[in-house]
């Protein structure tokens, strides 16, 4: 499917892109331009509350809807621009009648909550450092994190303070304080109610002056093993997020924009909180975990322009025997982005049957900050491929070797290792208290990203695999989302997560888990088919040798299939870091 092209849209669909000429467009870029679209502190330096939410509220902007929150319960609450200015500022007078300032860490671990998002503002705007976990973390990787990220103060709710922090309070002695957001009032001294101390707090507050430099958001990236990574990003990467946000996610004055990311990952900041107020358009926020009524109801009773959301959430509406364009109204959709990993190229042909729109794949890392590589809107989508380079992103394929000290540029169509000129604002500055281990992530000048890919005759990229996912077998080397896709043209499949196997002959064989569509069963007679249709699509090289059938693959909350964790359970060893396990 690669070689096939696909519109942007169907002819009826106004898309109205930001980027009409890629080509031009990119020799002609220049970040400066960008900064102009920055207002500035008053005070001096660059604040990322003030250019998403504050300047918007001092101006025509100020009572339009910045936050419609979604509860789970059917509750329904709306935050214009300059609500969100006057509560943003009591929790950053909260924060300072707390001694928490410049620098301090501040986490959070609570679902999606609209007090989640005024206190993400606040913490910018008092200077301090947004460190986001996921609410699903067990005891042991908040522990983790919040001891090598130095929190100073936490921001919970009480059901998940007294099931996982309460027990830790001992472990973490810089810990000042925990504030619950709904505690009625306060337990003591360090355990407080975040109503009781909003209550007291104006709301009114001057940023201070704010260096493009300073830490602003501290994300946690989980490793196989040991001790996860602490990612440093600056005020500054704001720079990235206004461009893509015009350019990739192509926001307009008018937008409804839904990006259904945790806050406890990457996207859930970058591009759920900061880029579509960047731009002065409304956010909504759904409460619930994933449930595909409630999702279609939401495209259409909150009129959605432009959505942003994951591929294990597209794959699971595929799963649906749903006709959503005959059972909902989704006429104002315009634009649907896809990110998390890559997205199998039958997904994008479902977004065209079912939605009306194809699906629009991006590439990019929590080290990276913000979108790298997309499929713009102005631009056709070749079926698979991770698009272009954003405006500014200098992204080339290379090969290299420590130990012979090679170094080169792959070719067109060479596989390599996938790496970015330092420089874009979203850059990541480095691991918290690892600076070796940061400087290992660079050679020659370049950024490397761990993922393997290559780049065709037209400038896009396409994606391989992670460095350590590639598959050695018999000589080949097998890519295991080339797998995954190929088997999910399959009408009976509707994931697969594949790995190498290790074998006495072969070194390894490609071994495929495959989760099935609704209406299919398992069987030896399906399993032999998929057998047989991997290798009349793959060869017998690259298809699977092996095939398991599973209820559900393992996956992350961000959607990526755990692939890792798929072999260390085959192979019975341990499975490591398992806590952004989807649950």
């Amino acid at each position: 499917m690669k070689t096939e092209w696909i519109k942007k849209a169907p002819e009826n669909v106004s898309v109205r892109p930001n980027l009409m000429d890629y080509e031009k467009a990119y020799h002609a870029f220049k970040w400066e331009d960008v900064a102009l679209q920055f207002q500035g502190l008053p005070s001096g330096g660059l604040n990322i509350a003030h250019e998403a939410i504050d300047r918007h509220a001092n101006g025509a902007l100020a009572e339009k809807n910045a936050l419609v929150w979604l509860g789970a319960d059917g509750e329904r609450r709306e935050y214009t621009f300059a609500q969100m200015k006057q509560e943003s500022a009591r929790f950053a007078n909260v924060l300072q009648s707390l001694g928490v300032g410049k620098g301090d860490r501040v986490f959070t671990l609570t679902t999606r909550l609209p007090e989640f998002y005024i206190a993400a503002i606040g913490i910018f705007k008092n200077c301090s450092v947004l460190c986001p976990l996921f609410a699903q973390f067990g005891p042991e990787p908040i522990l983790q994190r919040m001891k090598k990220g130095d929190a100073k103060a936490l921001l919970t709710t009480r059901a998940i303070f007294e099931k996982k922090v309460r027990p830790l309070l001992d472990e973490l002695p810089e810990l000042q304080t925990v504030i619950l957001i709904d505690a009625p009032e306060d337990e003591s001294g360090k355990i407080r109610s975040l109503s009781a101390l909003m209550a007291q707090a104006s709301d009114l507050f001057e940023i201070a002056p704010t260096d493009p430099e300073d830490m602003s958001i501290l994300h946690f990236t989980s490793g196989t093993t040991g001790m996860p990574k602490g990612v440093v990003h600056v005020h500054k990467a704001i720079y990235m997020h206004w461009m893509s946000g015009k350019y990739v996610l192509d926001m307009h004055p008018d937008d409804i924009y839904w990006c259904t990311a945790d806050p406890g990952w990457v996207t859930g900041t970058s591009y759920g909180i900061i880029a579509p107020w960047l731009h002065g358009i409304t956010n909504i926020v759904n409460e619930a975990e994933f449930d595909a009524k409630r999702w279609y109801e939401i495209l259409q009773n909150e009129k959605v322009t432009i959505w942003y959301t994951a591929p294990t959430a597209i794959r699971r509406l595929m799963r649906l025997e749903l006709d959503p364009l005959r059972e909902y109204d989704l006429a104002n959709l315009r634009l649907v982005h896809s990110v998390g990993e890559p997205l199998n190229p039958e997904a994008v042909v479902w977004g065209v049957e079912k939605l009306g729109l194809p699906i629009h794949d991006n590439w990019w890392q929590t080290e990276t900050g913000g979108i790298m590589i997309a499929n713009f809107a102005s631009q056709p989508i070749q079926l698979g491929s991770m698009g272009l380079p954003l405006l500014g992103v200098e992204a080339v394929i290379i090969n290299h070797d420590s130990s012979s000290g090679v170094f080169e540029m792959a070719k067109t169509g060479q596989k390599g290792e996938l790496a970015i000129k330092p420089g874009w604002p979203s850059m990541f500055r480095g691991y918290l208290h690892e600076e070796e281990r940061y400087q290992k992530s660079f050679i020659n000048g370049w950024y490397l990203t761990g993922d393997l890919a290559y780049k065709d005759e037209y400038g896009y990229f396409w994606f391989i695999g992670r460095a350590d996912d590639i598959i050695k077998t018999s000589g080949h080397m097998v890519g295991p989302f080339e797998v995954e896709s190929t088997l999910m043209e399959h009408p009976a499949v509707a994931e697969a997560g594949v790995i190498g196997k290790p074998d006495p002959v072969a070194g390894e064989v490609v071994k495929a888990f495959i989760a099935l569509k609704a209406g299919f069963k398992p069987s030896e007679e399906l399993r032999k088919e998929l057998i047989g249709f991997g290798r009349q699509k793959l060869g017998a090289a690259v298809a699977p040798k092996e095939i398991e059938f599973q209820s559900d693959l393992p996956k992350t909350r961000s959607g990526k299939i755990m692939r890792r964790l798929l072999k260390a359970r085959e192979m019975g060893l341990p499975e490591g870091d398992i806590s952004t396990l989807e649950h």
